[in-house]
């Protein structure tokens, strides 16, 4: 019996097949409770979650997931903040990421329901998996963290500076967009590629992103629709640490820039902005990037329910495609030799449907295995 008979998925090298593709294993599903967004699997297998406060209610918007259980992490104390301001708890978190020495950080955008930041909430917070205690906390200064601004993911080279070097998203949705830097081991931080354009939302008429077979526009239920404008969002490092790839929510298009460049204070932004690469169309809208050790990129495809994979040589193709993947969000490449996958309905939101939830339960973490158990 064919692949087409038996109903599998094609074979085809471009994956061009309305069937799934791929094989996705169910590694955790949400039958209650908040939305995720970020996840990331420590060297042990230690998996963590965010739930950031958009409107469900949070019971704790970092957890660790054991025996099934979404556990409060690393405590249930640091995940109860007392005001958009508390630089000693979690106020709302959007990315959770294990760093190269198997340390987790955490990324608080100090930002629930996208409010104005104050200085004390937006934070980069650094957990000791061996203890299970905060050993850093990086607070932002206003002119870095701006009022507008949503921390939105966070990579890291730690084979730079004396500690290493974070690179966060400014995924702002009324407010400029860009790259912020942030030196582990001072604390000190400064903006790169502020509101230049390749950080921004593309405007409808060069983008018009249609998530289940509907444009995707904030829908508010009294009001007349409108673009989403999220920018910068998407972050990865390339394997060889060279460059540092990202893309807003609202593109099809990638760009990657010289990490030599973001991490040089002796350069303007301007002479930084010119080092900018257009690495082309990478196949769809993604909400998150990820790349590994062989040096592949891959990058959520919300418009397609898929994750793309661009190999070192430049080619893009599919690396799995199915109907469950209902907003694929965040991706976390782990020692395994899976990729990690939160799916969660976002466009369902009552805010892109007119005022109705149509969000349903589950929410899925997926994995799927890498080619050739890639890390």
């Amino acid at each position: 019996m064919s692949s087409a008979e038996s109903g599998a998925a094609s074979d085809h090298p471009l994956g061009a097949s309305d069937e799934p593709r791929g094989e996705l294993e169910v590694v955790h599903a949400f039958d209650d409770g908040p939305m995720p967004t970020g996840v990331s699997v420590s060297a042990r297998g230690r998996i963590f979650v965010n739930f950031p406060k958009w409107g469900d209610e949070v019971p704790a918007t970092v957890v660790e997931l054991r025996a099934g259980r979404a556990v409060p992490y690393p405590s249930a104390e640091l995940n109860r903040a007392t005001g958009l301001d508390d630089p000693a708890a979690f106020v709302s978190v959007q990315s959770i990421v294990v760093d190269p020495a198997d340390r987790l950080w955490v990324l608080d955008t100090g930002s629930p329901m996208f409010q104005p930041t104050k200085p004390g909430g937006p934070k980069l917070v650094r957990i000791d998996l061996e203890t299970d205690a905060v050993a850093q906390t990086i607070l932002f200064d206003p002119q870095v963290a701006l009022p507008t601004t949503y921390l939105n993911d966070v990579r890291f080279d730690l084979q730079r500076g004396e500690a290493g070097m974070a690179f966060i998203t400014d995924s702002a949705d009324s407010g400029p967009n860009g790259i912020i830097v942030v030196d582990l081991a001072t604390g000190e931080s400064w903006r790169r590629l502020h509101d230049h354009p390749s950080t921004k939302a593309l405007p409808p008429h060069e983008m018009t992103p249609i998530v289940e077979g509907r444009v995707f526009m904030e829908r508010p239920e009294h009001d007349s629709p409108t673009q989403v404008t999220m920018g910068a969002d998407g972050i990865a490092i390339s394997a060889d640490a060279r460059r540092l790839w990202y893309c807003p929510l609202v593109s099809r298009r990638w760009y990657s820039v010289p990490v030599d460049a973001l991490c040089d204070r002796a350069l303007d932004d301007a002479a930084v902005a010119a080092l900018v690469v257009d690495e082309g169309d990478k196949g769809g809208g993604a909400d998150g990037l990820q790349t590994d050790a062989a040096g592949a990129l891959y990058a959520t495809s919300f418009e397609h329910n898929a994750i793309v994979r661009r190999d070192p040589g430049g080619e893009i193709q599919t690396l799995v495609h199915d109907p469950r993947l209902l907003w694929p969000d965040t991706m976390s490449v782990a020692a395994d030799g899976y990729l990690y996958i939160t799916a969660n309905q976002l466009h369902r939101q009552a805010k892109y449907q007119g005022g109705t939830d149509l969000r349903s339960y589950p929410y899925h973490l997926f994995r799927v295995r890498l080619p050739g158990g890639s890390r």
